[in-house]
């Protein structure tokens, strides 16, 4: 029997998808032999359709929804634009019907085959460090202010099954930088500022004060290319002193379209015995073969590995 210290998991996290997902996502996943996949939210404007598809990915996965996925009902400028009646249609309750259980916004999901657990932060979640859409978090979760919101998290993160860790966003938590290429920074004007959510932040810290191993926190909504320059990209990676890795995976647009070809991306993510290993960014072409392949970050204990 193989022990859980030694085992290696392949996690698949997905970015920002804004209605490009297809079936062959979801079977490129099962080719790219993933044991779990964590999708990040915004799915499209409440693009229930999208959504079941996911739902119909026969894979361990985990997802949050993003602020794209309530577009239309958490606050009263998305309602006027609405293209549905919201007294006959529920697009938001649709969305987490089709996802039951695999949606984690302020809840977990226990892995036993792979002695982790994934929680999750604020769903919905348009970031920054105004505290939006009251009335809608409040009707849905009873929940009020960020203070509220870190308990929440915390609950879940206490609750889980295992003490290694996945944490799952929308938007990432505030410390990882206020410049506007880091990545939760501000890249609209005024230029600069750190648009992190911090219930977010501080629920990571108390779950890590617990004793609770954070090995990897991924979240999206602010997307790799920049509004200000093209002459960069967004910083993709953080690291933790506690040994944590901070990804963001929203490569957007996920799907493109060259001459002769039809292109998807997935973040990997290897973890062994807790530790994320090495991360990086594929794109996967219509024979379903890796032909690019971003390395983003690598332990320094794979760095000074002897190659085989």
């Amino acid at each position: 029997m193989t022990s859980h210290c030694h085992q290696q998991i392949k996690i698949a996290v997905v970015g920002d998808i804004h209605n490009q997902w297809e079936a062959e996502d979801n079977f490129a996943l099962k080719l790219l032999g993933v044991d779990l996949v964590l999708f990040v939210g915004d799915f499209g404007n409440e693009a229930v359709e999208v959504v079941r598809l996911i739902s119909h990915l026969d894979l361990p996965k985990a997802a949050i929804m993003g602020n794209h996925d309530a577009w239309y009902t958490a606050s009263a400028w998305g309602r006027k634009k609405s293209p549905y009646n919201h007294e006959q249609e529920d697009w938001v309750q649709q969305q987490l019907d089709l996802l039951g259980e695999t949606h984690v916004g302020y809840s977990y999901l226990d892995f036993p085959k792979l002695n982790l657990s994934v929680v999750g932060s604020r769903p919905f979640s348009w970031g920054g460090p105004d505290w939006k859409n009251e009335e809608f978090l409040k009707e849905r979760y009873g929940i009020t202010n960020f203070e509220e919101s870190t308990a929440r998290i915390l609950t879940a993160a206490k609750s889980t099954a295992y003490e290694t860790l996945l944490f799952v966003g929308h938007n990432g938590p505030t410390g990882l930088g206020d410049l506007p290429e880091s990545p939760c920074g501000k890249d609209w004007q005024p230029l600069g500022g750190d648009y992190g959510d911090p219930d977010f932040e501080e629920a990571i810290a108390k779950t890590q004060a617990l004793g609770k191993k954070v090995s990897l926190v991924t979240f999206g909504h602010m997307h790799h290319r920049l509004r200000h320059t093209k002459e960069r990209l967004r910083t993709m990676i953080s690291t933790s002193p506690l040994g944590g890795v901070y990804l963001n995976a929203a490569s957007v647009p996920r799907i493109i379209e060259t001459e002769n070809d039809r292109l998807r991306n997935f973040s990997l993510v290897l973890l062994q015995g807790g530790v994320v290993e090495k991360v990086s960014l594929v794109w996967v072409d219509k024979e379903y073969t890796v032909v690019s392949e971003e390395l983003l970050y690598q332990s320094l204990g794979t760095l000074t590995a002897p190659t085989v």
